[in-house]
């Protein structure tokens, strides 16, 4: 295959030949990553089939798709009807079956743009905290934040005139992992937030299991005087806790049929539980497992679960009370309740990577091209699906991860939502800059996101920062999705920073994410000192220059909005006018992190960064107990409340 040729196919399988990166650089993509990527997607799939195995239709949008033959059609919930002579017609919102003589197929009927909540979608706002959960400790924690601290959370802060909280994504990971965003599955929750005297089964215990049980209670609010969040520290507690209470299951009438309901009910969960014990016996990464365990249709995989039902139970039992726990956290009066957040990716030890591996592509990462925050690329280490046959078998994993999202939640921010779009792939060994781009199906993932957003009434963020294509915010405002707008890198087409009236009403609004510094860090200067003595900055002239040029512009502009009396440098008055500043935009929703709230100097996480700094591991510096009486607290909240009860035509007219 000639060079041209190789270009050709590459382009027609959706892999970019040339890309530009953030700062408009072109790059030509080499022939040795065009071949690699295409090697790592296969063969292609043959031409158009009569019978696709999954077509994705919009809500009064004409599908070009026909039956090949006399069909029959079968709606979501078993009725029959018959099929229009133009699809999707006047069918309801669902995932229905065609079926003809010769083949079928699964026709999804989406709606036209993702669900919004109707005082929202009316012109209504709403503000919340930003919260890392596994921060958010209180004295009752063992060691860290837990459900019941984030329905303590909902409770304590509706009052103030709170309406939501945007957590980190709870998915399951293992024990040892701080990153929520490299989780061993997104479908599945991480046991580590279950509070354990919640358990139903403690009350069937026995003096000595209680008794231990309080032991080991006292050992994890022991974990509340260190200054570091022990992970490994609190498994180890909270699961001897957990057996022991999972050892009464049967003592409690109904549980145990209660469990076989849930599993029945629950896509997976007995391939996760049964992936979860293997790991148990075999060790954490299922690429170094016995061959015979490491696909999950293998017939010794179903024996092993056989052989192992308690230790399978055990890890089902899990989920079940991370299920009915989160259930419990329940919106106050006025509040939406809880936004969760969805990773990009996961762990290629974990088990998404071993559940969808047919799916992915092998020896790729997920990363991204140069950038202000990368300059030389960045590889998540994450592995990639091939869009074709993420297709081919009707977009059924991310389906999974889209519903186990939106569970028990009034939101979904989604990662990098510009993968839904294109993902950026690195081949094994190559250095980042050396990938490429590959196109997904974004009309068909739109789709179903729209279907499962309606289904479950939970609105949907899309974090699009970063390298975003032309076009991508557009169709995601026309979608319903809300972009992600942050203080930071809001400018307008003249370069100067953006007044509150030019954001977009769609938008959720924030001064700052997990990756960036707080408030308290960057105009204090803090955060910088900190990267310089960790390595990840130089103590370069240049460096402090351009952070106080930052600064000082965020400064007019707030001085200019009245917000901050000039020659003002506080902390305290800085978050004050930035939070000020983020009520005056039109957005629908603006969200305050608990770190700036409590004017707190460290962020959560320095991209980059693994042994160098305690990642994903500092708790709030202020217990939950005492956060709502905080004045710092009560005074950043009656800035927010205030300003969101300005419609947004008002908040236009005020800039």
């Amino acid at each position: 295959m000639t060079l041209d040729e190789l270009r050709r196919t590459a382009e027609a399988r959706g892999i970019a030949t040339q890309f530009t990166d953030a700062a408009h650089r072109t790059y030509a993509v080499s022939e040795a990553t065009l071949k690699a990527v295409l090697d790592a997607m296969g063969p292609a799939p043959a031409s158009a089939a009569a019978w696709p195995p999954i077509v994705v239709t919009r809500t009064g949008r004409p599908s070009s798709w026909r039956a090949p033959e006399a069909a029959t059609l079968v709606l979501e919930g078993g009725e029959e009807r018959p099929l229009p002579a133009e699809l999707p017609g006047d069918l309801p919102p669902g995932r229905h079956r065609v079926e003809g003589r010769t083949g079928a197929t699964t026709l999804v009927v989406a709606p036209g743009r993702c669900h919004l909540p109707p005082e929202l979608d009316g012109g209504g706002r709403a503000w919340g905290w930003a919260a890392q959960l596994y921060a958010v400790r209180s004295r009752a924690s063992w060691g860290i934040g837990d459900l019941h601290d984030l329905a303590g959370l909902l409770a304590a802060s509706a009052p103030l005139g709170a309406g939501f909280a945007l957590l980190n994504p709870l998915h399951a990971a293992l024990p040892g992992e701080p990153s929520p965003y490299n989780p061993s599955s997104r479908v599945f929750r991480n046991p580590l937030y279950l509070r354990v005297e919640d358990v139903p089964e403690l009350a069937a215990l026995g003096p000595g299991e209680r008794e231990r049980v309080g032991a080991l209670a006292a050992a994890g609010r022991g974990l509340l005087d260190q200054d570091r969040i022990d992970r490994p520290a609190v498994y180890r507690l909270k699961d001897e806790a957990l057996r022991l209470a999972h050892g009464a299951l049967d003592r409690v009438p109904g549980r145990r049929d209660g469990l076989a309901a849930y599993t029945a009910a629950t896509g997976n969960l007995e391939r996760y539980a049964t992936f979860c014990a293997l790991q148990h016996v075999h060790g954490n990464d299922w690429r170094e497992w016995p061959a015979s365990y490491r696909h999950p249709g293998r017939p010794e995989v179903a024996a092993f679960g056989t052989e192992h039902l308690e230790e399978v139970a055990y890890h089902a039992w899990l989920q079940w009370l991370l299920d009915e726990q989160l259930a419990a956290a329940r919106p106050g009066y006025g509040q939406l309740g809880v936004v969760n957040d969805l990773a990009i990716g996961f762990a290629p030890n974990g088990f998404d990577a071993w559940s969808f591996q047919d799916e992915l592509a092998a020896g790729m990462s997920v990363g991204a091209p140069p950038d202000p925050l990368g300059p030389h690329g960045q590889d998540w280490g994450l592995p990639a699906f091939v869009p074709d046959r993420l297709a081919a078998g009707g977009y059924g994993p991310f389906a999974q991860t889209i519903r186990a999202g939106m569970a028990h939640a009034a939101g979904l921010r989604i990662d990098h939502v510009m993968g839904l779009f294109r993902l950026f792939w690195i081949p094994e060994g190559a250095e980042p800059a050396q990938g490429t781009y590959v196109r997904y199906p974004a009309d068909d993932l739109l789709g179903i996101l729209a279907l499962e957003s309606l289904a479950a009434q939970a609105l949907v963020v899309g974090e699009d920062l970063g390298t975003v294509e032309p076009g991508v915010r557009e169709r995601l405002a026309d979608e319903g999705v809300l972009s992600y707008r942050l203080a930071w890198f809001e400018h307008g087409p003249d370069g100067g920073r953006r007044r509150p009236a030019d954001y977009p009403r769609l938008a959720l609004a924030a001064t700052t994410t997990h990756d960036l510094p707080t408030v308290a860090g960057f105009f204090t200067g803090s955060d910088l000192d900190h990267l310089c003595d960790i390595g990840v900055a130089t103590p370069s002239g240049q460096e402090q220059a351009d952070q106080e040029a930052q600064r000082a512009s965020l400064c007019r502009l707030l001085e200019d909005e009245g917000l901050l009396a000039p020659g003002e440098r506080s902390v305290e008055a800085i978050v004050a006018a930035l939070y000020g500043f983020l009520t005056r935009t039109p957005c629908m929703l603006v969200a305050a992190t608990l770190e700036d709230a409590v004017e707190a100097p460290d962020r959560p996480n320095v991209p980059g960064t693994i042994d160098q700094r305690p990642n994903w591991s500092l708790p709030l510096p202020v217990p939950l107990d005492d956060l709502v009486a905080d004045p710092r607290v009560r005074r950043l909240a009656g800035i927010l409340s205030k300003g969101s009860h300005r419609t947004p035509a008002e908040a236009e007219r005020k800039s």
